[in-house]
Parts: C-alpha cells; sequence; structure tokens
C-alpha cells in the first residue's frame, strides 16, 4: 500500500471519494505489520477528514447562520452550539493525529504499536465520542433536527435548495430532519468501524504478549463504545417518541434534554397499587406516576425497590414494594418474568442516578450490575404534613428514611445536625430553635431517641441560661443544673427535674441575696423542707409553701445565738420563740417589729445557764428532713439504667454523661464515641471494660485498677465520681460552707462511696454474665458497706476533701483557736523547760541529741528534742486518706519510742503514762494547724475494723493531747477572769 501524501486537508476539500457511501475496506494480509497499520490508519483518517469538512461546509456552517428567534428553537440553537463545538473537537483531532502519524512516516523507517495512536490515545478517542454522541442525543430528544429544518431565516432558505439537492445523494425518500440525523452521526460510526476492523487484522498477526494484549483491550473499548452509541441513540429515539405522544402539559414539565426514558407501563406492562397511575414511565433520573391529568414524580437516588412486597395482591400479580422518603406504594407485573425486568432497570436505573453517570455501555450484559446500595448521601425536602414538613435534609438515608448522619433545617429557622436513625432523631444532635420574641437562639447539645431528647444534654438559651443534664421525651427529666450568667439576676439550681420543673431534692443560689437554699421543690417553687444559708454565715431551716415560709424554723446566728420560732424573709423574729444566747441567756416569750419602733418583745429571760449548749450551737440541720438515700437520686437512676440497658456503648454517654459540663468538652466526648480513638495506655471502651473488671477481682489487683477508673472521665465510675463532686460543691462550697452543715455532708461523702462500690457491683456482674460466669462469694466476710468504706472511701476521698475539710474546720474552729493559742503558750518554753513543765521523767530526755556551742546551755535550747517524732507528725496535713493519717501517727509513735529507746539503751516500750507527756510535746513542736478537726475527719472517715485496735488507740491518745493543750489556754482565762473580778 503506497503512502498518501495529500496537503494538509482542510486546503484539500475536494476528494473524490463519495463520502456518504463511505466503506472504504482494508485488505491487510496475514503478515501485516505496524507499518502497514500506520498506513492503513493514514488512509483512513484523510479520507475521514475530508467527510468531516463537507459536513461542516454544507450543514453545519448554514445552520449556525440560521438562529431561530422563538424561545424554544433559542433553547434548542444551544445544544446545536455545543453539539458544533464537539463536532468541531473530533475534526481537530483527527486532523492533529493524522499530521503527526504523516510527519512519523516521512521521517523514520520503523514502526511499533506505540505509533498508532488509536491505542494509546484510546481514552481520550472514547471519551470524546461519548460526549458527542451524548450530546447529539440531548438534541434528537428534544426535536432539534424537526425545529432546525423549519427555521425561517433568509440564510437557512437560501442553502436550503443547495442542501437539499447534496442530501438528495443520500437517499431521496428520507424527510431532511432524519437526512440532518443521519448525515451527523452515521459517517462517525462508520469510522469507529474502521478503528475496530483496522486494530482486529493487526490483532490476528500479533504475537502472544504485552503489545496484543494493549490491542485487544483497545478493541474492547471500541466494541462498547458501539454499543454505548447504539444505545444512546436509541434511548434518544424512544424518549423523543413518549415526548410526541404526552400532551404539551406533561411534556412542558418533565422534558428536559439529558432526561431518558428507560422503559415505559405501556410497552412493558406493570400497575401501580391503589389504582394510583394510568401509566408509569421509568427515565433515568425520576420515576413518574400519570393519574388523569396530573402527575407525581420521585427522584430515583432516594428510590429504593424492594422485591419483598409484603403487601397482599390479587392471584396471579407479582409485587415490588417502591420506597420513598414520604410515600411507600406496590407495583404489580402478572409474571414473574415482567416483574424481574422492572426490578432490574429499577436498580440500574438507581444505582446509575445515585453513580452520576451512566454505565459504558448503558445497560451491558444482561443481568450485569450491582445491586444500588441501601445506604446513601443526598438531600431532600419534605413537603407531606408532619415534624419534617418544608425541612430541608441533607445526610445519610437508608431505606427511605434519615438514616446515620444528617442536617436537618426548617424555613423558620430551627436545625438540628446530628444522628438519625430510620427517620428520626437518634443519638447525639445539635438543634438550633429560633426565640419568638428575640434575635437568639436556645441551642440543644442533646442526644436524642427515637425523634425526642432523651439522656444528657446542654442546652444554652437565647436568654443566657444555661441547662446542663438529662431530659426525657424533649422535657428536662432527672438530675440537671440551670444557671444564669447575666448580671441581671444570675441564680443557679443543682437539682432535681420532673416534666420539665424543678421538682424534689435541689440546691438555689441567689447571687445576687448571697443566698443557698437546699431542700425541697414542687414545680419550680420551694415546697416542703428546707435550709437558707447566706453569706453572712447565719442558716435557718424552715417549712416552705410555693416559695412562702410558713410555720416556725430554727435560724442560726453567727455569734451563736439560736432563733426557734416564726420570722421575716428578712429575719425579723414575729410571734411566739426563744432566742437563745451563746453565753446561755434564753429570752422566750412573744416578738413583734412595729414601723418605727423596733423589735419589740413580751416573754421572760433566763439568765441561770452558764453557756449554751453544744448541741444547740453545734445543731446539725437536714439530717431528718433530707434521708442521704433520697439525695441525688436522679444521678444514680442514670448511672443505674444504664447498667439495666447492658451498658450498650452508643447509649453511655446518654446515661452517664454529667461530667462533661462544656460545648467543647461535649464535642470531644462525641469524637471520643463516635469516632476513631487514638491508641492510649488505657482503653475505656465498654467491652475492654467489663473485659477488665473480670481480670481485676483480687483486693490489691482491684484497688490499683478503681484508683484508674475513678481518676479517668471516659470510665462509666470516674463520670459518676464527677457528677457527685458537682453536686457535692454546688451544696457546700462557697455560700454552702457552714459548720451547720458538716454532718449532711459526710453522710454524702460516705454514701458515695457505697453507691460506687453497688454500681462497680452491677458492672461486674454484668461482665460475669455475659461471660456465662457467676459472681465469686466473699470470702473475707466484709459487708458491701465495709468494702464501700475501705475500698471506695479513700480513693474518693480527694474529690470532696476542700469542701468537706472547710466544714470541719469551721465546725471545731472555736476549739482549734483555743488549741493554737496553747501552742503559742507552750512555744515559748525551750525543750527542757518544757519536757519538766509537761511532766515527762527526766530519764526519758533525749539530751544527747543535744550538740551545743560554747556558748550554749541545754536549758536554752529549742526544738531538737524529738524532732524525727515531730518532722513526722507534721507530714499528717500532706495526705486526705484518713489510712494514711494513722499510718503517720503510727510512724511518729514510734519515732517517739526509738528515740526513748536509744536514750536508755534498750528496747522500751513506753506505757500510757510516759507516752501521753512525750506525744503532747511532740504535738505541741509539729504545731499543726486545725488540729481538730484532723483529728475528728479521721475518727468519722476511718475504717470500722480499725476500731478498737492500734489506731484507735493512738488517735485517742492525740485527741487527749489536743484536749489537754486546749484547756492550758481555757484554764489560763479562766483564771485571768477570776483575777480580773477580784
Amino acid at each position: 500500500m503506497s503512502w498518501l501524501t495529500a496537503q494538509p486537508m482542510r486546503s484539500n476539500p475536494q476528494v473524490e471519494s463519495q463520502w456518504i457511501s463511505w466503506t472504504g475496506r482494508l485488505s491487510l494480509s496475514k503478515d501485516m505489520c505496524a507499518a502497514e497499520a500506520t498506513a492503513s490508519l493514514l488512509q483512513v483518517e484523510e479520507t475521514f477528514s475530508a467527510c468531516l469538512a463537507r459536513i461542516d461546509a454544507l450543514i453545519l456552517k448554514p445552520l449556525l447562520q440560521a438562529e431561530p428567534c422563538d424561545q424554544k428553537g433559542k433553547e434548542n440553537f444551544k445544544l446545536f452550539l455545543l453539539l458544533n463545538d464537539l463536532f468541531q473537537a473530533l475534526w481537530n483531532l483527527t486532523e492533529e493525529n493524522y499530521r503527526i502519524l504523516k510527519q512519523k512516516c516521512s521521517t523514520s523507517e520503523s514502526f511499533c504499536i506505540q505509533d498508532i495512536y488509536t491505542v494509546w490515545k484510546g481514552d481520550l478517542f472514547l471519551s470524546l465520542h461519548i460526549r458527542y454522541f451524548v450530546t447529539f442525543a440531548n438534541y434528537v430528544v428534544v426535536h432539534g433536527f424537526e425545529h432546525a429544518t423549519k427555521s425561517k431565516s433568509e440564510a437557512w432558505k437560501d442553502h436550503k435548495a443547495v442542501l437539499k439537492q447534496f442530501l438528495t445523494d443520500f437517499t431521496s425518500e428520507t424527510s431532511m430532519s432524519l437526512a440532518l440525523y443521519t448525515v451527523l452521526q452515521k459517517p462517525i460510526r462508520d469510522h469507529i468501524d474502521q478503528y475496530i476492523l483496522l486494530l482486529t487484522k493487526l490483532n490476528e498477526v500479533l504475537k502472544e504478549g504485552s503489545e496484543k494484549n494493549v490491542v485487544t483491550s483497545a478493541i474492547k473499548e471500541y466494541v462498547k463504545l458501539q454499543s454505548f452509541i447504539s444505545q444512546v441513540l436509541d434511548e434518544a429515539c424512544f424518549t423523543k417518541s413518549l415526548w410526541k405522544s404526552l400532551g404539551y402539559k406533561f411534556t412542558d414539565m418533565l422534558c428536559v434534554p439529558e432526561r431518558r426514558l428507560l422503559e415505559d407501563s405501556k410497552n412493558l406492562p406493570i400497575s401501580a397499587s391503589m389504582n394510583r397511575s394510568d401509566r408509569i414511565l421509568l427515565f433515568d433520573d425520576v420515576l413518574v406516576l400519570i393519574q388523569g391529568n396530573s402527575f407525581q414524580s420521585f427522584d430515583l437516588k432516594l428510590v429504593w425497590v424492594d422485591e419483598n412486597c409484603r403487601e397482599k395482591s390479587a392471584p396471579g400479580m407479582y409485587g415490588l414494594r417502591i420506597i420513598t422518603p414520604e410515600e411507600t406504594f406496590f407495583l404489580f407485573a402478572k409474571d414473574p418474568q415482567m416483574k424481574a425486568v422492572w426490578q432490574w432497570k429499577l436498580n440500574q436505573a438507581v444505582r446509575q442516578a445515585l453513580n452520576g453517570k451512566r454505565d459504558f455501555p448503558l445497560w451491558g450484559k444482561t443481568g450485569e450490575g450491582t445491586e444500588p446500595p441501601s445506604c446513601r448521601f443526598f438531600t431532600y425536602v419534605f413537603r407531606l404534613e408532619g415534624k419534617f414538613k418544608s425541612a430541608s435534609y441533607e445526610g445519610e438515608w437508608h431505606w427511605g428514611k434519615p438514616h446515620g448522619k444528617g442536617t436537618l433545617k426548617w424555613r423558620d429557622g430551627r436545625n438540628h445536625v446530628g444522628d438519625f436513625k430510620e427517620g428520626l432523631e437518634h443519638g447525639f444532635g445539635i438543634c438550633l430553635v429560633p426565640r419568638q420574641s428575640e434575635d437568639r437562639y436556645d441551642c440543644y447539645k442533646c442526644h436524642w431517641y427515637e425523634g425526642k431528647m432523651r439522656g444528657y444534654g446542654i442546652c444554652e438559651y437565647g436568654n443566657d441560661m444555661v441547662y446542663k443534664g438529662y431530659f426525657k421525651d424533649n422535657v428536662r427529666q432527672g438530675f440537671g443544673i440551670l444557671e444564669k450568667f447575666s448580671a441581671e439576676h444570675p441564680f443557679k439550681y443543682t437539682g432535681q427535674w420532673e416534666n420539665d420543673k424543678k421538682n424534689g431534692y435541689g440546691v438555689w443560689e441567689d447571687k445576687d441575696r448571697g443566698e443557698r437554699y437546699i431542700g425541697t421543690w414542687l414545680d419550680d417553687h420551694k415546697h416542703g423542707q428546707g435550709i437558707v444559708v447566706t453569706q453572712s454565715g447565719v442558716c435557718y431551716q424552715r417549712t416552705f409553701h410555693a416559695d412562702k415560709m410558713v410555720g416556725s424554723g430554727i435560724l442560726l446566728l453567727e455569734d451563736d445565738s439560736v432563733y426557734e420560732g416564726n420570722f421575716t424573709e428578712d429575719l425579723t423574729f414575729v410571734g411566739k420563740g426563744k432566742l437563745s444566747f451563746a453565753n446561755g441567756f434564753i429570752l422566750e416569750g412573744t416578738f413583734t417589729n412595729k414601723s418605727g419602733q423596733g423589735l419589740q418583745m413580751h416573754g421572760t429571760l433566763n439568765t441561770s445557764n452558764e453557756q449554751l449548749d453544744d448541741r444547740i450551737t453545734k445543731a446539725q440541720l437536714g439530717l431528718e428532713e433530707f434521708p442521704v438515700e433520697k439525695r441525688w437520686k436522679g444521678i444514680y437512676d442514670q448511672f443505674l439504667e444504664f447498667i439495666h440497658s447492658g451498658c450498650k456503648e452508643e447509649t453511655e454517654e446518654s446515661f452517664t454523661g454529667f461530667h462533661i459540663q462544656t460545648s467543647k468538652e461535649l464535642r470531644k466526648s462525641q469524637e471520643y464515641l463516635f469516632c476513631q480513638r487514638g491508641t492510649e495506655d488505657v482503653s475505656w471502651k465498654i467491652e475492654d471494660i467489663l473485659e477488665d473488671l473480670v481480670q481485676h477481682q483480687g483486693l490489691e489487683s482491684l484497688q490499683t485498677y478503681l484508683e484508674k477508673a475513678l481518676k479517668s472521665s471516659l470510665h462509666p465510675l470516674g463520670k459518676l465520681l464527677k457528677a457527685l463532686a458537682i453536686a457535692f460543691q454546688a451544696t457546700y462550697s462557697g455560700i454552702g460552707a457552714n459548720r451547720h452543715l458538716l454532718t449532711m455532708a459526710q453522710e454524702e461523702v460516705k454514701y458515695y462511696a457505697k453507691k460506687i462500690w453497688e454500681f462497680y457491683q452491677g458492672l461486674l456482674h454484668l461482665a460475669l454474665e455475659q461471660k456465662g460466669q457467676l459472681p465469686a462469694k466473699c470470702m473475707d466476710g466484709d459487708t458491701s458497706d465495709q468494702k464501700a468504706c475501705n475500698v471506695v472511701l479513700p480513693l474518693i476521698l480527694p474529690c470532696f476533701y476542700p469542701e468537706l475539710f472547710m466544714l470541719y474546720m469551721l465546725y471545731h474552729e472555736r476549739e482549734d483557736d483555743l488549741y493554737c493559742q496553747g501552742i503559742m503558750d507552750l512555744s515559748l518554753f525551750p525543750d527542757i523547760k518544757l519536757l519538766e513543765f509537761l511532766d515527762v521523767q527526766k530519764h526519758l530526755w533525749p539530751l544527747k541529741d543535744l550538740t551545743l556551742t560554747t556558748n550554749q546551755r541545754q536549758s536554752l535550747i529549742k526544738d531538737k528534742c524529738f524532732l524525727s517524732a515531730t518532722e513526722c507528725l507534721q507530714k499528717l496535713i500532706t495526705t486526705v486518706d484518713p489510712r494514711e493519717k494513722l499510718v503517720i501517727l503510727q510512724k511518729t509513735y514510734e519515732e517517739i519510742e526509738s528515740t526513748v529507746s536509744r536514750v536508755v539503751d534498750k528496747d522500751y516500750k513506753l506505757p500510757m503514762d510516759d507516752l501521753l507527756p512525750l506525744l503532747m510535746y511532740v504535738v505541741s513542736r509539729a504545731k499543726i494547724q486545725h488540729l481538730g478537726a484532723e483529728i475528728h475527719l479521721i475518727r468519722d472517715l476511718m475504717e470500722p475494723t480499725n476500731r478498737g485496735g492500734l489506731y484507735d488507740f493512738l488517735l485517742t491518745a492525740l485527741e487527749s493531747c489536743y484536749e489537754h493543750i486546749r484547756r492550758i489556754r481555757l484554764h489560763q482565762r479562766e483564771n485571768c477572769h477570776v483575777t480580773h473580778s477580784s
């Protein structure tokens, strides 16, 4: 075959071949090589380019000059412009590759497969041809060629006769529009056939290897392109026929260039349930049900096809269930084959719509293609009546319902971002609700259950209030904190809620008045027994009814005076009452307070008592009125429900989330729960927690495990402790630091330990149950309360110690003042004088420990004797654990004995008569502040098993020293008072 040496093809438009009947044959022998294939390709491309040149000159240019004036014609003309652009791109690609190939032929004598650009540029060829024929089909669908041939422009009229004669060369029987349709697609399709023929001939002579594989792959793609073009044109003609048969109303609303009809119930009979349609049309983007003069369309991206039809159908009918976001209906076919075809076409159309592109080829082989995914991501606007009416949902879907992550937006400004399940808000979500009278929003960051708020959440109201607590059925329910931060009437409520109102036990802090109410509530009102603590230190206990005080009460004044009777909100005595003064005087009678006359009283004054009983001045409030087991039930109930639910991880934060107190922490918590977690030293995933509980049942192992768990805000027990600490601080810190609440606080801390132990036991039982094991029997005989005190209390005490110890200090403030004065007096003594004053036997004095200079005398040395014991005792204030404090006390005793043994040069066991003076010396030199508070805290919180043992003996000895030192100062005061009186 000779090489072609034609000039550039645009300058040589008169090619002597008949372009319309162009069917150039390639006669390639078996020994055809790459060079021959290249030469054949050159000849094919030259002929094809000449063909395109004639089409451009005789058809496209005249049509481009005939721009229509009507609206429909203008819309079609835009499509024609795009088609022309793609035609020119095809032509340019053909010429460019022809020039490159021709240049290669003229400069090189060797050729290879890479020179055949239809192979190595196959993707570019395929892409351009696909775009051209899709646009061509769009133009066909909208009757573009029919409109073009009816153009009334002068340019078209002048050219029409020439064109008609030209088209007659092709066929004399064809209409002008059909001729245009044929001219603009058949030569290109024939050219693709030539590519396939050339590559097939080449492939036959190639040996097995990589080159043959490349050519084989290219042939397959061109064959697919043939099938694709054929299907595209068939669909376009099928769709065009539909628009002709439908009325203008349907066509105007449904006809768009890109839309293709895939199936019609007139061609493949199928009917819809409830006689809801006369005709069913399946397009590549929507499913349309026509009923009379109206229709419904369903976006295929949100259509699910379920072959398991649950609807009872007539005998001999086979159904498909069609699920959409707001409607579900059924399609019935008369035989299973027809049902199977519709099901397959529906599923393939849905899958391709979700992919955003058609398959290549469009349908592939029969039965080819996977099922569309049941989980999808899409945007939809709800239109039917319901809670989502007019709302736009963007997010994940599953079988026709929002399911997974998503965002809902209503027209009124509401929006919800979060988790959905089966069409309802379920899981964590953030909801914004605009306030009607203000340009502000209420922001709910909460857990949801089946469309309603349930579980822990934070609500930031538009009126500067914030609620942190539990919800149920969209209202505040259970334990929660409501706080107002604005400068106007700031407050904080911590306590129980029911039906969106304060109900049950709770603490209210009025920051304007500097008051804290601790007591019961009913429907947002103080109701029942209550304690009011003021910033000045005054506190009282009264009965309340709808925020009003009723009946008599007890008023504890800061100067230790106690009033029992009726009084007003401004603490003015009224009616019958008894006022007991700190000096023991008692005023009892009727009090009145007339305007301008001050407080008046009619009654008696009893001066027989020397001083008021401690049981009155240090009265403990709230013990009978607020049993410890009834306080903070809302916290315990949530954790108990979590255990009863089986400790499911997805509900963990919903039940146990109160440890989170800021929006930032809430977001991090959700990321921890629902996102990929990083590597940590300790994993607190619930399945790991339950596994670890089983592995750590031994006492030492358990203590180590609980210590880590209680310190972690990711462990359920750590979350419970954090919630209890928040409630404790709300009650007893700041204004609530009042000595009359000490026993209430001490009871609470012990009860916390008991409940935490119970919840630990609950988690352990669940873990063992899941493993099919039985709980081990307690071998050491300890009760649950003893375990709580021995194991849990020392671990949780640091969380409550600051507030608790402050209450102990306030309660023992006066005794500790006397003790401190006694310490100051004893500190004036040198060591020898102090040992002598305290009646320490001289043979026990550690004089050999004193290192003297030449100018010193033993009688002047201070703070040298029993130095090691003194330093040991000073460590008492460095720990909060009563158990550790007792160990320090024991070591102090051992240091004293060790020093004495060294003095007497033998092991010496101190009898009580010798121990007390020596211990008093060490205590006086240790100078521990608030020793009375320390002693009573140890006594109240020490393990029951230590009572009656060595620790109890040593604590009693320390207590005796404390009392003796306190009385030293007290006796001095009394002596001074007697002298002054004399």
